[in-house]
């Protein structure tokens, strides 16, 4: 079977590419290298809901889309969470972060187990799994600025909502083992 490549799937190609400059932005000695880091990060964010947009809009849906999406996804927020934790190393803010990359090895793990047995649309995406990944992308973006902005302490928001995303993080992810529980049990 061949696989059909359309704009969305290179927008999503091009977030992957997007990890290394950020990587190289990120370690730069240069005054602005944060606001830069940032402002990739938040361009992948925008290339992630335009590739969808596109894909429902122009009805350019595939399912090598469907499957690189969530992939491209997962890399770059657990690279920019490896990232983060490097660059401020604290335990209240490594456990967030692996509780969310630990997440989303599990839910991918499933999701494939599921797929295999025919039955991936009981763990398809819920608006919830959407509300985490707002938190978590906002999150992300915050404590790769770091740095005060207009008087608002942007770190710590970042870290705010940085719980909040592990929290619903751990909510989406009971949600789906009960879902797979409950095929399983069938």
């Amino acid at each position: 079977m061949a696989v059909k490549f359309t704009l969305p799937t290179y927008l999503t190609f091009l977030r992957i590419a997007l990890i290394p400059l950020l990587a190289v932005v990120f370690y730069l000695p240069w005054e602005y290298s944060k606001l830069a880091c940032t402002l990739i990060f938040l361009f992948a964010g925008f290339t992630d809901w335009l590739d969808g947009y596109l894909a429902r809009k122009m009805q350019l849906e595939t399912d090598f889309g469907a499957f690189l999406d969530p992939v491209a996804d997962k890399l770059m927020v657990a690279f920019v969470l490896v990232l983060v934790v490097q660059a401020e190393a604290s335990p209240y803010l490594a456990i967030p972060a692996a509780v969310i990359i630990g997440r989303e090895i599990t839910i991918a793990s499933l999701r494939e187990w599921m797929a295999e047995i025919g039955q991936r649309a009981k763990v398809k995406v819920s608006q919830l799994g959407k509300w985490k990944t707002t938190a978590q992308m906002t999150a992300v973006s915050l404590l790769l600025y770091r740095d005060d902005l207009l008087g608002l302490p942007i770190n710590t928001m970042g870290y705010w909502l940085l719980y909040i995303s592990a929290i619903l993080t751990l909510w989406s992810m009971i949600n789906y083992l009960m879902a797979a529980f409950s095929t399983l049990r069938e």
